[in-house]
């Protein structure tokens, strides 16, 4: 069980829950019931609404009665340490930010710049750092899809998939839509915002480039989207009670060592800005999910890859805690 229990910022938060004890591992899809967190207490919102993912679809109407149901008693209560805690909600969408934070892109191409193109290791970081300057003015953000089925619970074992050898973590910031919205103007984007949650966004990082394909280039399907690849969770905590999304830290721990540390101060592209580009192209629609993008730090910058028997901890400011054991999937 882990310890301490995971917390929220603000008088609730939202979740789906199962029976089986806190942080016992399930199974992605499994079904689960929708709660109201308030502390270590959950109110089963069953015989209210079906889903958390029906009842974001509302969530405009939902938002003052989940403060009244917070302040009663009345209802079916648990003891949030008996319950299984699965990923909050059901997306619809889920779309991706990839290489959204200045510093993990500036080690990247510094490096490149170094190794293939000879520069000095001063001469390789100005070059990113200017190169970064002009994409955060004139550039727009890298987004594309994953799959619902990667995702599972923020306390469930990640399973390694049988091919690849350099699975690697991303912990990122991610928010849950709340109403639809088409072409989003980037001062109106926060609007559309319904709360925030926590995704570890998995990378298989041997098999992210095809060989047999090279003009095509990335397969993020094969690298990304292995079953468990996407642990989310604990909670979805309103976007009213998280402050400013632009400066919380993101921190990874694997097998007790830190690993990822940042905050999202440093991303190249802020939540307005992505929600207006991706609005351009798709309709967002409540309960999608927008992953951020993931700060410096991932495997491949330590040259250490996930293996069974590993624990990897991770926690957002505000949004709770997760805490995945690896293993094969022999």
């Amino acid at each position: 069980m882990p310890d301490p229990l995971p917390t929220h910022a603000g008088p609730f938060a939202l979740g789906t829950f199962a029976s089986g004890g806190f942080g016992a591992s399930g199974v992605s899809g499994e079904a689960g019931f929708p709660g109201l967190i308030t502390g270590d207490r959950v109110r089963d919102l069953s015989d209210l609404v079906p889903s958390i993912r029906a009842l974001v679809e509302e969530w405009d109407s939902w938002l003052p009665r989940l403060e009244d149901l917070a302040r009663s008693t009345e209802g079916t209560w648990h003891e949030l340490a008996a319950l299984r805690v699965l990923t909050p909600i059901e997306p619809g969408q889920i779309l991706q930010s990839g290489a959204n934070y200045r510093k993990h892109v500036v080690d990247l191409v510094a490096a490149e710049k170094e190794s293939v193109h000879g520069a000095t290791p001063e001469e390789a970081r100005a070059d990113a750092e200017l190169m970064m300057d002009e994409r955060a003015r004139n550039g727009v953000p890298y987004v594309f899809l994953g799959s619902p089925r990667a995702i599972s619970g923020p306390y469930d074992d990640i399973v390694l998939p049988a091919l690849g050898e350099q699975h690697d973590w991303e912990l990122e910031l991610a928010l849950v839509i709340g109403k639809s919205g088409k072409n989003i103007a980037a001062e109106d984007a926060m609007d559309y915002v319904a709360g925030y949650t926590i995704s570890n966004d998995l990378t298989t990082r041997d098999r992210l480039y095809r060989p047999d394909l090279k003009a095509i280039g990335t397969d993020w399907f094969t690298a990304k989207n292995a079953d468990t690849f996407l642990p989310t969770g604990p909670f979805l905590v309103p976007a009213a009670f998280v402050g400013d999304p632009g400066d919380l830290r993101i921190t990874l721990r694997h097998n007790g060592v830190v690993r990822q540390d940042e905050s999202t101060k440093d991303m190249i592209f802020d939540i307005p800005r992505l929600i207006a580009y991706v609005s351009t192209t798709t309709t967002l629609r409540p309960g999608d999910l927008l992953l951020t993008g993931s700060p410096a730090g991932n495997g491949a910058h330590w040259g250490v890859f996930l293996k069974p028997g590993d624990v990897v901890e991770s926690e957002i400011t505000g949004l709770g805690h997760q805490r995945n054991t690896v293993r094969s999937h022999a």
